[in-house]
């Protein structure tokens, strides 16, 4: 049976308010995110339905790329929030095969535990985010993990996130988009990645795996 899954891309309007107001506050943009939910979705709302979405910016315009395991309700982003054209994501992995070469993108929050000392081995060291050829590394790891031998990787660094939180003071998250291509190795494994996201920041604009078939020599 092919894995459930839908794709949406919305080319925000730049003169929305809400617009202005989500890409100041990422935890605005997660928010308006879940209202294309159902509600009573229990303590972990954006797990239980997979939701996962990515930023694509230029010069010209900005599209949110949204995945979820559950149907999304357009009707419920705010008025004149943007575009939005819907797919399901069945035929791409029906298309997905051992050996298959690939285009991919994807925005990832890399980072590593702290060590600390033997006398403090009872302690949690501070998350510590990566840059440079340790993140490429981590990305390289990752992407072996979930079923994807890379050939090429071009980072480019975004501008950090902060979410807000009445709990908490805003906590900065590292972005990195990386663009490249590689092949197929192992489906099941790649089609889980895909529908789950890898890394931290998942609320937050990370981890979403996109992929395209790279073209023929």
């Amino acid at each position: 049976m092919k894995p459930g899954a839908t794709l949406a891309r919305i080319r925000l309007n730049p003169l929305s308010r809400a617009v202005q107001r989500d890409l100041r506050d990422a935890t605005e943009m997660h928010r308006t995110l879940m209202k294309l939910m159902p509600d009573n979705l229990g303590d972990t709302p954006r797990k239980n339905t997979g939701l996962l979405y990515r930023l694509d910016e230029t010069d010209e315009s900005s599209t949110l790329i949204v995945q979820s395991r559950t149907p999304l309700d357009a009707t419920r982003l705010p008025t004149e929030y943007g575009r939005i054209d819907v797919k399901d994501l069945a035929p791409m992995f029906g298309a997905l095969r051992k050996g298959l070469a690939v285009r991919y993108r994807i925005v990832l929050n890399p980072v590593k535990r702290e060590r600390l000392p033997l006398d403090r081995k009872n302690q949690r060291g501070r998350i510590v985010p990566l840059d440079g050829p340790d993140a490429d590394q981590w990305w390289s790891r990752r992407a072996a993990d979930a079923g994807l031998q890379l050939h090429t990787l071009l980072p480019t660094s975004l501008t950090p996130v902060r979410p807000r939180t009445k709990a908490a003071p805003p906590m900065r998250h590292s972005l990195l988009r990386y663009d490249g291509t590689a092949t197929v190795t192992d489906t099941d494994a790649l089609t889980e990645a895909v529908l789950t996201g890898i890394g931290r920041g998942k609320a937050y604009g990370a981890g979403l795996l996109s992929l395209a078939p790279a073209a023929s020599a």
